[in-house]
């Protein structure tokens, strides 16, 4: 009785197929022990071991090439080597799998607060905003398929980032994507009015600005910044049609007490 076994043999052995045998040895990873006279590929136990370790490689996301110059006759810095190299890809994955994972957080969470706001207009409590600057527009322009493609390189993943428009002279907008550390601008800590709004076009922004100013002043919110309109592209997912702001407007940080005696003196008045 012979020692070795077929390919049929191999694959049910080691619970693969024998396409996936075939293609090893295609790529030179793997040989047969020898071929009888039948022209029948024989595997013996060296074979086994070997395909064993080849397995155990592609489980470790090794590709094929770099196992077919991983033999018996390696040294087993060359093992190491390989090992070391296919955890930085897995430690890499996690990485991108966890920031995968914020972003749908982010998104389901971002969907759920403009579902769940009855009141377009809140004040925030917000830490510091590092922002860094992707382009500007010019007085009267508007963002185009040209101007995005003359970005090269610096365009960020629109449909991930929050886009923040910030007013540079009359007319002028300079856009901005967040950054972790100080960058181009900053939106310091402090109280910030707050207004989410869903719009069909573009031309609908001007009106709701308006009106924002004017809930500011009817409730004694004094600004002292720029008024920054951001908009979250991503949201679109959930209603394609429209377009997702958020016009952001820091307060003066002295105003809220000014505002609770304003309130004291109308509720006496009363």
């Amino acid at each position: 009785m012979k020692n070795e076994i077929t390919i049929s043999e191999l694959a049910r052995l080691m619970h693969v197929s024998v396409h996936q045998i075939r293609y090893f040895e295609e790529k030179g990873a793997l040989t047969p022990a020898y071929t009888d006279s039948n022209q029948y590929r024989m595997y013996g136990i060296d074979e086994i071991y070997r395909l064993a370790h080849i397995l155990l490689l592609r489980r470790l996301g090794i590709p094929v090439n770099a196992i077919q110059g991983c033999t018996a006759s390696s040294s087993p810095e060359q093992g190491q080597h390989l090992v070391q190299q296919a955890l930085l890809d897995v430690r890499f994955e996690i990485r991108r799998l966890q920031e995968l994972e914020q972003l749908m957080t982010n998104i389901l969470n971002e969907r759920q607060n403009a579902d769940h706001s009855s009141n377009p207009y809140n004040l925030q409590r917000r830490r510091a905003t590092y922002l860094t600057r992707w382009m500007r527009l010019e007085p009267l322009a508007k963002l185009t398929a040209r101007q995005l493609v003359d970005q090269g390189g610096s365009v960020p993943n629109l449909f991930e980032a929050d886009i923040h428009y910030i007013e540079d002279g009359p007319g002028a907008m300079n856009l901005y994507t967040e950054a972790e550390a100080p960058g181009d601008y900053s939106l310091p800590e402090g109280e910030y009015l707050s207004a989410r709004m869903l719009i069909r076009e573009e031309s609908e922004l001007e009106p709701a600005i308006t009106q924002f100013y004017d809930y500011a002043a009817t409730h004694d919110y004094r600004i002292t910044a720029p008024l920054i309109v951001i908009e979250r592209s991503y949201l679109s997912l959930f209603s394609p049609d429209k377009l997702h702001y958020e016009l952001l407007a820091q307060l003066d940080p002295a105003a809220p007490a000014e505002r609770r005696d304003h309130d004291d003196d109308r509720a006496d008045h009363d």
